[in-house]
Formats: C-alpha cells, structure tokens, sequence
C-alpha cells in the first residue's frame, strides 16, 4: 500500500491547500505591513545549532539524520524560532531593534497534542533588539491582530511570567533535579504532588509556590499574587511588567495564569497564549527568550510567537469561494485567446479546456465562455 502516509503525517487536498495558502498570504501581509521582514531559514541544520538555548521537549521531537557530505549530524527543524534569532545575531548584525517574520512546514518526532499532526507549518514573527515590555506589547498587538485580519478573533490571551517560578526556585535553592520536578507538577497543576514535592522546600517559598497554581483568572490575579509572593525584586519586576501589558491593552481580552510555564527552560520573561472560541488548546503561543543569539556571536533581547498555519485553516471561517469560467480549446482563435488573457488579469480563474477534453472535475466551474455571433461572452452553468 504505497499510498499510505506515516501517522499523524498528511497531504492537504486543494481545498485546504488554498485555504492554508490564503491565510499564510493574508498573515504575513499583515506582518509585513508593520515592518516585520521576511526570512526563509533552511529545512536542515547541524543539530547544534538548531537545538542552541532549546529546552528537553525540542530536543526530543527533532528528527536527526548524518550529513554525507560532512559526516555531521543534521537536525529537520522542529521550530523556526531559533533560525530567526541565527540571522538576527548573526548575518543581519543589525545594532538597533530588527523585526523578522517567517513561514515553512516544521517536523516533530511525535505529535504535541493527539490532534495536532508531526508537519506543523509554523507561521511566527520575532522582535529583537529591545529589552523593554513595550516590545512584548508590539508582539501581543501584532499576534492579535493577524487573528483579527482572518476573522478569527481571540477570545482569550493567558500571560504568564517564568521570572516568578525561577525567583522562587533560586532563593529556595532548589536543585536542578528539585526544580525540574516542581516545574512538572506546576505545569500540571497537581496541588496534592506539589505538596509533597515542596515538604523540605524552607518558608515562605514553599507557601509561595504552593499558591502559584491558584494565581490565575481575570486582571485581578496580579494584585493577588503582590501580596501572596515574596517581595523578591525579580518578583517585583514581573508583576510591574505585566501590569504594564494589562495597562497598554485594555482592549484585549488578558486573563492571569502564573503558572503556565511552558517553554521554562527557553523563556525567560513574559510568556503568553491565545485561545479561540470552541477549541480546547492554544492556537499561538510566545513570549521573550533574551540572550537566544549568544550562541551565534552576539546576545540580544528577544521576543515574538507563532502559530500552526494548518490548525488555524481549520478554524478560520471559510473564505468565499470563487467559482472558475470554463473556456473552450480554440488554440487558433487570438480573440479567445486574448479574451482569456484580460480575464486572468483581473482576477478571475479561467480553465482551458484541452482537446477531447469535455469538462473540468476542479476547480469548480460556475460560468463558461460562449461564442455568441462573433463575440465570445461568459453565460452562467446551469445545473443539471
């Protein structure tokens, strides 16, 4: 059975073909519009490179494979994150901010969730350059509004901050093994396991992170977590800085949650994702991961999201679809010919038959030029 694809692998048919391919156009307009710069960053790479400043969960869904040219091994992409912050640090060299944006099909050893396939194709945009929030503020904007732009709008946005879990963990002097295992129970918010796993953890930082799980909801939860927390300045620090995002966008629909810290060990400030209406998981996710370039020869403040273009085809409304003419195979005819010609510059899909040929099977062909008299005119199909 030649014909069948490796699981959780899948062609898209031309019907979400052009759909994936309408919202990658319509997206990276948007980004493009706001002076975010496109880049396509090769399929392959050393594996050193692109797992530099990765955490564990990239490290297992990358595909590895040995180069024959060099005898290295070679990495398939499993996220476009770090490429960008390569050319960032590395080809561009830019000294002030640079905004870089991209789109390619990524590959995972296993799927991220049981609906989510092993070929994502990953649409994102990344800031560089600026250490500020307003520059995770730019981001949010900007993810925000491509939703908009595809009429797919979020109906809610999760912020987040790993400065508060990494504080906590240093002043308790948690150990790596300690830390790694408190990271996994908050994730999960398993409260009876964080209490067992925080018993030796001294206080006030076992009480504190016994109250991370519970600081999530609406934009009261930072005021909450100013007075359940430690007052430890990075604790400070992130609970400003998420004021601030709460402040500078009123109109977008924020809500707390302190401990989702996915992505932990590649982010490093504010961390955030958005959900849509009737689907369970986030459809994009993103936040700062500052100092990424360091492994390329120079370190720089970092900030951006992504999403998978194929999940968000599924949700997105349908765009209109627009019916096809159908032209007759007159190869000598140069009114016809030139006829077709103007068509197809302004827009319309114009399929030619070929000889012998007596219909088109798709696209779907709702008018047909006809020859009336001498003048060729498009006449409605009428159906059968």
């Amino acid at each position: 059975m030649n014909w069948l694809l490796p699981e959780y692998l899948a062609d898209a048919l031309p019907a979400e073909a052009t759909r994936i391919e309408t919202l990658r156009r319509t997206v990276l307009d948007h980004f493009r519009g706001r002076g975010y710069e496109l880049v396509v960053p090769p399929t392959l790479e050393y594996l050193e490179s692109l797992l530099t400043g990765a955490g564990q969960d990239l490290k297992l869904r990358t595909f590895k494979l040995v180069d024959q040219l060099s005898g290295r091994t070679l990495g398939v992409r499993a996220d476009m994150t770090t490429q960008a912050a390569r050319i960032d640090a590395h080809l561009l060299n830019h000294q002030g901010v640079t905004r870089l944006c991209y789109c390619g099909s990524v590959l995972h050893t296993l799927p991220a969730t049981i609906s989510a396939g092993r070929e994502p194709i990953q649409i994102g945009a990344e800031l560089y350059g600026y250490g500020g929030i307003e520059a995770d503020l730019d981001i949010i904007r900007l993810m925000a509004g491509a939703f908009e732009g595809i009429k797919l709008p979020v109906s809610r946005i999760d912020l987040g901050h790993v400065g508060i879990f990494q504080a906590l963990a240093e002043a308790a002097g948690l150990p790596q093994e300690a830390e790694d295992s408190v990271l996994s129970l908050l994730q999960s918010k398993d409260v009876p396991g964080l209490e067992e796993a925080c018993a030796d953890v001294p206080s006030p930082y076992r009480e504190a992170l016994l109250r991370l799980p519970l600081l999530y909801g609406g934009v009261e939860v930072i005021e909450r977590a100013a007075e359940a927390l430690p007052a430890l300045p990075k604790i400070v620090a992130a609970l400003e800085g998420l004021r601030h995002l709460l402040n500078g966008a009123p109109d977008l629909p924020f809500s707390i949650d302190l401990s989702d810290l996915r992505g932990y060990h590649y982010h490093n400030g504010v961390v955030f994702a958005a959900y849509c209406t009737g689907y369970p998981a986030a459809i994009a996710m993103g936040g700062r991961y500052d100092g990424a370039g360091k492994a390329f020869g120079r370190a720089r403040p970092a900030t951006g999201f992504s999403m998978d273009l194929r999940e968000v085809a599924r949700l997105a409304p349908a765009p209109k679809s627009m019916g096809a003419i159908l032209a007759p195979h007159a190869s000598h005819d140069k009114r016809l010919a030139a006829h077709v010609a103007a068509l197809r510059e302004q827009g319309e899909i114009v399929v030619q038959l070929l000889p012998g040929e007596t219909a088109c099977e798709g696209p779907v062909c709702d008018r047909k030029l006809a020859l009336v008299g001498e003048h060729w005119i498009i006449e409605a199909i009428q159906e059968d």
